[in-house]
């Protein structure tokens, strides 16, 4: 079996396996450790703009990747959106959120690595998740350079293989051949992504499949203070 029918056809499954069959065992037997583990509490500096940043631009990235990826091709044809334009959209998006992405991750990154308080409180995994991260975001920044020269080439030949490449695998018929032609740099970032995927039901990541949205509509929490 050749390196890119391995990562690129049968890698994918491994990770996506492990992914639901993990975070599912873990939920059933280990609802305990299913939590944030936020540290907020024991550092304060600069964690609202760091966080907001960080979450915002990483749920941003996370639906543009599924809106320009997996939504059907001919739905953004039907919304007068032609390939070009459509590739300069993922451009500006992915420009925007991941810097402000990156602003936030490093803030995080820095305060995991150097405040001895958050070492000391945290999961030995803490700090590789958050490393492995930020390298799987400077690797998708990485991109933007080589989907500019093609797209002022006129050439969204690249993002079109990479959207029918993810599709094969949705449909569970892999083409890994989509993605022989494509820049290095783009075949790094996913397997960094899927890796993402592989190791994600074994760290705090897995707060993100149970996030309370309901807390935005919910009513307000009547507090009295207790008088003398």
């Amino acid at each position: 079996m050749s390196v890119m029918k391995f990562f690129f056809a049968v890698y994918p499954y491994i990770c996506l396996t492990v992914f639901v069959v993990g975070s599912w065992i873990r939920y059933d037997n280990q609802q305990y450790t299913w939590k944030t583990d936020s540290s907020q509490l024991l550092s304060k500096s600069g964690m609202l703009l760091a966080s907001n940043f960080f979450h915002i631009g990483i749920l941003s990235i996370f639906l543009g990747h599924f809106a320009g990826l997996v939504l059907p091709h001919g739905l953004w044809l039907g919304l007068g959106i032609n390939d070009l334009a459509h590739q300069w959209i993922a451009i500006i998006a992915g420009a925007v959120f991941g810097t402000m992405c990156l602003i936030g991750g490093v803030m995080l990154w820095s305060r995991r690595m150097f405040n001895p308080r958050i070492r000391a409180a945290g999961r030995k995994n803490d700090a590789f998740v958050i490393s492995w991260l930020m390298v799987t975001l400077l690797l998708g920044l990485a991109t933007l350079p080589f989907s500019i020269g093609h797209a002022n080439k006129g050439d969204p030949a690249v993002m079109m293989a990479l959207a029918d490449w993810v599709k094969s695998i949705l449909l569970l018929n892999p083409q890994p051949e989509l993605l022989e032609n494509v820049d290095p740099i783009f075949r790094a970032h996913i397997f960094f992504g899927l890796t993402v995927f592989l190791i994600f039901p074994f760290t705090r990541l897995v707060h993100i499949l149970t996030a309370p949205f309901s807390y935005l509509g919910r009513a307000y929490q009547i507090v009295r203070t207790k008088r003398a």
